[in-house]
């Protein structure tokens, strides 16, 4: 069979990027497509770098999708299906709300996809496609199908090496989706895999895309004593906890095995909030420490925050962006709380009548879709915006990475990219008339 997977690109003018190049490739899609038997013909179309055609044959099109980009993903589904080509659905969106998705789909792929999806080939090939696909149980990661690189535009992604070394997570955050889908258990892939893997990979720097690589302090030492003996040496980033700086030994381990940078979630300022979502493991008090441990190894952060929990008022945002400045965190990612379909958070707000939008494409972690409890949606989208833009302002991108910094150039060009996606961000809200924060909200 000629089988399509296509990743659906962002509409959002704060996520999407420029058509010559793409940040990250779909590794789920080239995984998918290393699961797929020889005799099958994969083509892996990323909508972010080119058009789709469709009317070009394919006996099947594959598309995965979050919920922001569903709505996308639906219109792609139905304009295959339309011209007569099969279509199947899967990833976090169609998993959460498989019955939904098979409004738009021949069959659903609802979790992982190991063995659902040689099964559905199989049923395809022999004219018994079943609706949905499901695993009984969640599939080991020992001896995982090397991912199909050689199909990508590889000089067309900024970071082409991207590698899996666990799923699942140990904490219930209650508006995260991750440990919904993956589980709350870690798996692990064996160390010795994962090695191998990245000692052939082409390039030097690696991004490991586990939602939380030092999960398992154990598993995440025995790794990086193994990279960091590795012949080629390579410089990885990864999302982590916090708590790794509570390890000495692990921090050390991280540094020597090319750590540069962790995605980390440090959530809120407030130990209540923390508690409400779940989110034990963060230890207000401790944060400053933690990234002065952090930053003393060398690893650059970029901490999550999100805006919008219950004991968020409007004095979150200069707080919130005050803390990033004055612990000169090299980037940062604010977020509006966000009720994704199959979280507690969305049963939260659904029993108290507190969700406003049900329109899938502005779940971007971008725009209000619920009602808060100690501001309007108005405060907390102007707030969202004025954090954007205040933390990515030239100036405090200067006092933040200065020149001297380690990685000093990667890093304001990081800042750059992602000032210059807010601003395009920024130019579509004035051309959707939404506000932008008044001037009394700026810090000079």
């Amino acid at each position: 069979m000629k089988i399509a997977l296509i990743a659906p690109a962002w509409h959002d003018p704060l996520w999407e990027t420029e058509k010559e190049k793409s940040i990250f490739p779909p590794l789920n899609l080239i995984t998918l497509a290393a699961l797929t038997p020889p005799q099958h013909e994969v083509t892996i179309l990323d909508e972010s770098l080119t058009h789709l055609d469709f009317n070009e044959k394919y006996d099947l099109v594959g598309i995965s999708a979050m919920t922001a980009l569903a709505p996308r993903a639906y219109e792609i589904a139905d304009g295959f299906r339309e011209k007569g080509t099969r279509v199947v659905l899967g990833g976090m969106h169609p998993s959460a709300l498989p019955e939904e998705a098979a409004a738009h789909a021949d069959a659903v792929v609802i979790g992982e996809a190991e063995g659902s999806w040689q099964r559905l080939l199989n049923d395809l090939e022999n004219g018994q496609l079943r609706t949905f696909y499901r695993q009984e149980e969640r599939p080991a990661l020992e001896h995982m199908a090397t991912p199909r690189r050689d199909l990508l535009q590889r000089s067309r992604y900024l970071i082409p090496d991207t590698v899996q070394t666990t799923r699942g997570c140990p904490f219930a955050c209650s508006f995260c989706t991750v440990s919904q889908f993956f589980g709350h258990e870690f798996r692990f892939r064996p160390v010795e895999e994962v090695v191998r893997e990245v000692q052939n990979l082409e390039g030097e720097v690696v991004a490991f895309i586990d939602d939380n690589i030092v999960g398992n302090p154990g598993y995440a030492r025995r790794l990086f004593t193994e990279l960091a003996r590795l012949p080629k040496k390579i410089k990885w980033f990864s999302q982590g906890s916090l708590n790794i700086a509570k390890d000495e030994e692990l921090l050390q381990l991280a540094a020597a095995s090319g750590c540069i940078g962790l995605f980390i979630g440090f959530e809120s300022l407030s130990p209540a909030n923390l508690q409400a979502i779940g989110k034990k493991v963060n230890l207000v008090a401790d944060y400053q420490q933690a990234i002065k441990k952090l930053h003393d190894h060398g690893i650059a952060i970029e901490g999550a925050f999100v805006f919008g929990l219950d004991e968020d008022d409007d004095s979150v945002f200069e707080r919130t962006v005050k803390f990033a400045q004055d612990n000169r965190l090299e980037a940062a990612q604010f977020g509006i709380l966000t009720p994704f379909p199959g979280t507690p958070l969305r049963e939260t707000l659904e029993r108290e009548g507190r969700i406003t939008n049900n329109d899938w494409g502005e779940y971007t972690i971008s725009k209000v879709v619920f009602e808060p409890k100690n501001m309007s949606a108005k405060t907390l989208q102007e707030g969202f915006n004025w954090a954007w833009q205040e933390f990515y302002s030239l100036g405090s991108i200067s006092r933040r990475l200065g020149l001297t910094k380690r990685h000093a150039a990667i890093l304001w060009a990081l800042n750059l990219n992602i000032r210059k996606r807010f601003n395009h961000f920024v130019e579509k809200l004035h051309a959707d008339s939404l506000i932008m924060p008044q001037p009394s909200l700026a810090r000079q």
